[in-house]
């Protein structure tokens, strides 16, 4: 798998993760690894605090658009 942010660039850099929102692969340039709030997928979007603190992986545009509602 490819970094989808580094094709979208014209690079071909190989992907070392797949962000947990989204799915996109991520090198690791773009890659975000970090405690992030739990998601509940209901609908509007929920986030609660982590309390385990876990550390997950996360392309870029999705961690800014989740940092928008921590």
């Amino acid at each position: 798998m490819k970094c989808y942010l580094c094709a979208k660039m014209g690079k071909d850099v190989d992907a070392v993760a797949a962000c947990i929102v989204c799915g996109m692969g991520v090198c690791m340039e773009h890659s975000i690894y970090e405690p992030t709030p739990v998601w509940k997928g209901d609908y509007p979007v929920r986030l609660e605090k982590d309390i385990e603190n876990m550390r997950r992986i996360l392309c870029q545009p999705c961690h800014e658009a989740l940092k928008e509602n921590w």
